[in-house]
Order: structure tokens, then sequence, then C-alpha cells
């Protein structure tokens, strides 16, 4: 499918969909993924898969590095590092609430509350 060859984090959601973490989806994955992408799907469940795939190194928070990588996946390589260290700063500035150099959770899902644009945005049509 387009939409999903075409998404930036192609590789992140089979990996997250997939049951063994391998990337490779079975057709019961594959529902799955339809599912939580579906406009239809609520914004708990959206937010919870979001923040599974930007979640790069499984450690259940938003680190640094997780941040860059979500970013060098979203602008394709068009920021240089210091640009990207830059946004992560201020991403971490706004949303880190207690100071410990990552998003938790709940940290996540407070800023994902505040966007508009999350369910617009994290959904497939087919």
């Amino acid at each position: 499918m387009t939409e999903i060859r075409e998404n930036p984090f192609c590789e992140r959601i089979c990996h997250v969909f997939s049951e063994d973490g391998s990337g490779d989806m079975t057709f019961d994955d594959f529902l799955d993924m339809f599912s939580v992408f579906s406009e239809a799907a609520p914004r708990d469940i959206k937010c919870a898969y979001a923040f599974k795939i930007y979640d790069f190194d499984g450690d259940n928070y938003l680190s640094r590095h997780d941040l860059k990588e979500t970013l060098k996946c979203l602008t394709r390589g068009e920021l240089t590092d210091e640009e990207i260290s830059f946004v992560v700063g201020k991403v971490l500035e706004e949303a880190d609430l207690d100071d410990d150099n990552m998003l938790s959770y709940i940290e996540f899902e407070h800023v994902i509350s505040r966007s508009s644009d999350f369910l617009n945005t994290f959904h497939i049509r087919i």
C-alpha cells in the first residue's frame, strides 16, 4: 500500500505491529494496524501506538535519541544535526514536565491532547 510504503515510519510501524517485533506482519497484525490507523480509532489508542512507534529503543520513554530519530524520519534528512538538536531541545523544554530530559508516556499524552492535528494525521485511508 502506498500510504504505508511512503510513510517515513514504515519500518517502525511494521516493527511495532508485528506480534514478535520482527517487522514481519501476519494478517492479524495487519488488521490490528488498520484498526489503530482507522479514523474511528479512539485518541488514547492512537496515542499509545504513536508513542511505541517513536520509542526507538523500547525503554518506554522518549529520550533525546528517540526524538532525534523521530525528527530524522519526519524530515528525511533535510535538517542538519544541529537543527535537529535545537528542535529536540525545544520539544523537551516545552513537554518535559519533570525535567528528566525525556518524555514519559504521560507527558507525551499531555502534548498529544493539546494537538488538534493529531487525529487528522495519525490515520490511513483505505
